[in-house]
């Protein structure tokens, strides 16, 4: 069960780590509070690559998890992106001075991205006056692909997905402008992972868990546009 953020990193994790183990990753996608409420109901998923640390952190709490620690495996970054290479400067200056018809944000109930986006609004004394504006996505995968059908003129979304559409290059791999928020605008997006109790005797999922924890793992991870903290545990 993975985070929709994350997902393009992800397949390319399962591509290397099935390349050198005699294992299949089945994956599901979707968004951090749903996946939650999945595995609360007893969807069969061994692993949780969440989004944010607070629902890795409660499973354990309450018995889901094979032990009670998780690993951030890492650690997201918000950038707000538009299609149109004139939307979206260094400064925001559109999105300050409400010069757009619609914004695309996660919905902050369900997806860490979102509520970082709406940290972000906040701080930026911009959610009631931006409020009528909201696409909302279910997840950040959906916002991203509002932005990018045109159904709203720029959005929040990670990083990570700026750097697969880019194939690792600038921008001008494609048409937009992108503002990457400083990160004292939100509080860190630390992403967690948890192995759940149905997988405490996987010797599958015990080595995927220490394939992503690994130098390889943590180089794949931080290429595709992802912060990595040493020892981080």
């Amino acid at each position: 069960a993975t985070a929709s953020n994350f997902s393009s990193t992800m397949g390319a994790l399962i591509d290397e780590f099935e390349a050198t183990q005699p294992y299949q990753v089945k994956v599901s996608y979707g968004s951090s509070g749903k996946l939650y409420a999945q595995i609360k109901h007893g969807a069969p998923y061994d692993l949780f690559f969440s989004a944010d640390q607070v629902l890795p952190k409660e499973l354990a709490r309450s018995g889901f998890a094979a032990t009670s620690d998780s690993y951030t495996y890492a650690i997201g970054q918000l950038v707000l992106w538009s299609t149109d290479p004139n939307m979206v400067d260094s400064k925001a200056s559109r999105l300050l001075a409400g010069e757009y018809q619609h914004l695309a944000i996660a919905n902050p109930r369900f997806a860490p991205y979102g509520r970082a986006a709406l940290e972000v609004l906040d701080g930026l004394g911009l959610t009631d006056k931006s409020r009528a504006k909201w696409v909302t996505g279910e997840n950040v995968a959906q916002t991203y692909q509002y932005v990018h059908s045109g159904n709203a003129e720029m959005g929040f979304i990670a990083l990570a997905q700026l750097r697969t559409q880019a194939a690792f290059g600038s921008l001008g791999a494609f048409s937009g402008s992108y503002w990457q928020v400083p990160n004292s605008l939100y509080q860190p997006i630390r992403q967690d992972v948890v192995i759940l109790k149905r997988a405490s005797g996987s010797s599958g999922a015990k080595k995927f868990y220490n394939f992503v924890r690994s130098d390889l793992g943590v180089k794949i991870i931080e290429q595709y546009g992802y912060y990595v903290e040493a020892g981080s545990d």
